[in-house]
């Protein structure tokens, strides 16, 4: 029964969604006295000045997005496994993935913009007093879009390599590929990766239909006129004419349709890429100019870690910036005004942490009650409210909700929240409760302790790091998410994310320096605190650590 109420709650909105977009989007719409079906809506939308504009956008920052973050993480991987670097990186991955879409936009702004930090470096050298008139923020070509996720996916891919690694035998594979000739990176590349890419497919899938859809960095760092269709569609939505809620709809099931031939697109990709890879097989070629790009594979992921925390240093420094004229690397003066005068900041705080806290704790009880009773969801399950775009079903729930005479608030956004939160914790977490010895049970079962009593005395607490873990992560996922927060609280819920994007449009540095510092807080200390209990908790009893 505990299985079926969580599928419910993963397959049930989306479900619900997708049936309050089709409904609208066929001219079902009572709330505006639209009962007949018809196609007047895809006609309104085909018809929209820069309609195909739109779509090559989204596809081709959506693609190219993804490409780079895979050969990103494939060339990262390639040069690193095994070494010291590896090992840094594997320490250092969580803060990254911890770090909110918006606020890594935000950073990658600060650094690269016409008077950003690299051409404040470059102003000096080459006595520019001004900064130079080029379009790099908010490019016609999507190229710092583009450039922006795939910095924030190539770690989250990283991760997924991680875990992909005991199981692809990786050690003896490379030992076999290097007796017969093959350098690290062509016998990485020809043996290795496809058993890793094998097991980090879905998750692959999961970026690209994030990043076709994706709506808060494109705000950021996405073209504007015209911007990708997920955009519009949420600006459709936010329409006071509920009119245009139709065309929203079209436009989100156009959405769906790009996200599905995007998959057929990277289908073919990975069939090519894989007769590519067994004609190089077939033919003996030992691809020995791969090794030249292992210095670059080391580059990139030195140069990704100190962009995002360059980003961030510098939305620190404009947050209590004085006079910051061009081209000092440091403002005249440091001021505390842009944070004291922020009373909505406290709000929105105040409201990120109550929502994100509760999907949290539901979360967590959710989690606890599977662990328990030793049930496991299937990982697609867990998957699918991930993989279904959200500005697809979303807009639906916004219609159901207005056909039901459901009030917009706090509450609504919590549900939806959960939705995105839960995936990722029991993700997150049922690696570790499935590596639990279950021979301690056995033991304490064999003393007489109840099946209750071993759970709380024995298992929880050995478990309790990778929880702590599990909901850090959580809870970072809740403070990220823009567009449930945007649409289901009906523009009435505020949080942290939702008012940083809201002020990518009006270009205040000092004031987008405090909102992006304050969600990079909200979403590290979890993680700070998951890392100090267990080890303030056991720092006597190292032999209860697990995981």
């Amino acid at each position: 029964m505990a299985r079926l109420l969580v599928a419910l709650l993963l397959i049930g909105p989306v479900a619900a969604g997708l049936i309050g977009v089709v409904l609208p989007a066929f001219g079902y719409f009572p709330a505006i006295g639209r009962t007949a079906f018809g196609l007047d809506a895809f006609a309104e939308l085909f018809a929209w000045p820069g309609f195909v504009p739109l779509i090559r956008l989204s596809m081709t920052t959506g693609l190219g997005a993804t490409a780079l973050a895979v050969i990103g993480a494939s060339l990262i991987s390639a040069a690193l496994v095994g070494t010291k670097a590896w090992r840094w990186l594997r320490t250092t991955l969580g803060p990254f993935l911890a770090l909110p879409h918006a606020t890594a936009a935000f950073g990658l702004a600060f650094v690269i913009a016409p008077s950003g930090l690299i051409v404040r470096l470059l102003a000096v050298p080459f006595g520019w007093d001004r900064p130079p008139d080029l379009v790099i923020i908010n490019d016609p070509l999507g190229l710092a879009m583009i450039l922006g996720l795939a910095m924030k996916e190539i770690p989250f891919l990283l991760l997924m390599i991680i875990a992909a690694l005991p199981q692809s035998d990786f050690d003896r594979r490379l030992q076999v590929s290097g007796a017969l000739g093959y350098g690290r990176i062509a016998g990485w590349f020809l043996t290795v990766w496809p058993a890793i890419y094998g097991q980090i497919r879905l998750p692959v899938y999961l970026v690209l239909a994030y990043s076709i859809s994706v709506v808060d960095v494109a705000i950021i760092l996405g073209p504007t006129t015209p911007p990708p269709l997920a955009v519009a569609i949420t600006r459709l939505m936010n329409d006071p004419d509920l009119a245009m809620r139709s065309k929203a709809a079209a436009g989100a099931l156009v959405q769906l349709g790009l996200v599905i031939g995007a998959f057929g697109i990277w289908w073919l990709v990975e069939r090519t890429c894989r007769a590519f890879r067994n004609a190089i097989i077939n033919a003996g070629g030992r691809l020995l100019s791969a090794e030249a790009t292992k210095p670059l594979a080391t580059a990139t992921a030195y140069t990704i870690t100190a962009m995002l925390i360059a980003g961030i240093g510098i939305a620190a420094l404009w947050s209590v910036a004085g006079f910051w004229g061009f081209p000092n690397l440091l403002p005249d003066s440091f001021t505390l005004r842009s944070w004291t005068r922020q009373d909505a900041l406290v709000d929105a705080g105040m409201e990120t942490v109550l929502i994100a806290g509760a999907a949290v704790i539901a979360a967590l009880l959710i989690a606890l009650s599977l662990t328990y009773t030793d049930r496991k969801l299937p990982t697609w399950l867990l998957y699918a409210p991930l993989i279904v775009p959200q500005v697809t079903f979303l807009p639906g729930l916004q219609t159901l909700m207005l056909f039901a005479g459901l009030e917009a608030g706090v509450l609504p956004v919590l549900l939806v929240h959960l939705i995105f939160v839960l995936p990722y914790v029991l993700l997150t977490f049922q690696g570790a409760s499935d590596a639990w010895d279950r021979r301690f049970a056995i033991i304490g079962a064999a003393l007489g302790r109840s099946r209750h009593s071993i759970f709380l005395r024995l298992q929880l607490p050995m478990l309790i790091g990778p929880l702590l873990g599990a909901l850090a992560i959580g809870f970072a996922v809740s403070v990220g998410q823009y567009l449930p927060t945007l649409l289901i609280g009906g523009g009435r819920v505020e949080t942290l994310t939702t008012e940083a994007v809201a002020l990518a449009s009006g270009g205040d540095r000092r004031l987008i320096g405090v909102y992006a510092v304050a969600q990079t807080i909200a979403a590290l200390l979890p993680f700070v605190i998951a890392a100090m209990v267990p080890a303030i908790i056991w720092r006597n009893r190292k032999g209860m650590a697990h995981g």
